[in-house]
């Protein structure tokens, strides 16, 4: 990864976008549903939210990993995406509790975590970045092609019946 694309850069980046998309989707909806705009609006900014949606919880995962998060500050990260506006107050609290200082951690330290599976699999990522992020934007693509197949997920109940 390039020295200067920081855990913290990353992560501040995609909260602002996820942030960013919440925005132009509520506008979407108040364009849909108060000023009688059509369906248009939503399937555009929903689409755009929800493959920012995805990349802010792949990219949270992938920082509370290289920052050796615990699962209970992971899980509040991922699920700050939920509600809006919360990305970025969450990433704000663990930047001022430095739990986002550092590099990515390409090289194997004496920490027991290195030696796992997932801290070498993390590692092979973070020195293959371009490989890295081609896999994950096929992993988030594929994921939102199949949640756009199954439409809104209010609708989700009618395709389980």
């Amino acid at each position: 990864m390039p020295q200067s694309l920081t855990p913290q850069r990353t992560f501040r980046a995609v909260a602002v976008a996820e942030t960013v998309t919440w925005t132009l989707l509520i506008a979407a909806m108040i364009i849909k549903y108060g000023l009688d705009g059509g369906d248009l609006p939503v399937r555009v900014a929903g689409s755009v939210h929800g493959f920012v949606f995805l990349s802010y919880a792949v990219t949270a995962v992938v920082v509370a990993l290289n920052q050796r998060w615990s699962v209970p500050v992971t899980a509040v990260g991922v699920l700050s995406a939920i509600v809006p506006y919360m990305t970025v107050p969450f990433e704000r609290t663990v930047e001022r509790r430095g739990m986002l200082e550092g590099v990515w951690r390409t090289s194997t330290t004496d920490d027991p975590r290195d030696h796992t599976l997932v801290g070498r699999l993390l590692r092979w990522m973070l020195v293959h970045p371009a490989l890295f992020a081609a896999l994950l934007l096929v992993v988030v693509t594929v994921v939102m092609t199949v949640l756009l197949a199954l439409g809104p997920p209010g609708e989700w109940r009618s395709h389980a019946a």
